[in-house]
């Protein structure tokens, strides 16, 4: 019961690993809209786009590839980076920036890119496996 009411991190690597996943899933399931020719069709009649198909494609591409490298814990700050960068666009450019009503939850998604770009991967990553590097605190 110490342990619980202690600032330590209980199971911190797992944990951010299993965020890490989750969080891998939500944006690729939202990324994978770019497979779904008529839904990209209702993106490019978008005011934000003006009839432009490269934009929605270039965004829903960048959210499907991030998603995945974020699962696999493969290139996870790079992976970070984009759902940063796609995501804050979407809140700041697309949603004229009102992140606290109806933008909440692409900010959420760049929030969460931050939190990887300075955590890392977690337990369970290609990342680690590939670069050899020994996580402590599992």
């Amino acid at each position: 019961m110490n342990k619980f009411f202690s600032a330590a991190p209980i199971t911190q690597q797992w944990s951010v690993a299993f965020l890490r996943i989750v969080v891998g899933f939500f944006i690729a399931y939202h990324g994978y809209e770019v497979f779904d020719a008529a839904k990209m069709k209702s993106y490019t009649d978008w005011e934000a786009f003006k009839g432009s198909s490269f934009m929605p494609y270039l965004g829903k591409g960048a959210e499907f590839v991030a998603g995945v490298l974020l699962m696999l814990g493969l290139f996870t700050r790079f992976a970070a980076l984009i759902t940063i960068g796609t995501f804050a666009y979407i809140v700041f450019f697309i949603g004229k920036g009102k992140f606290w009503m109806e933008d909440q939850h692409p900010f959420l998604f760049v929030l969460l890119g931050v939190f990887f770009l300075f955590t890392g991967p977690g337990a369970f990553s290609l990342d680690s496996t590939l670069f050899k590097t020994r996580r402590t605190g599992y």
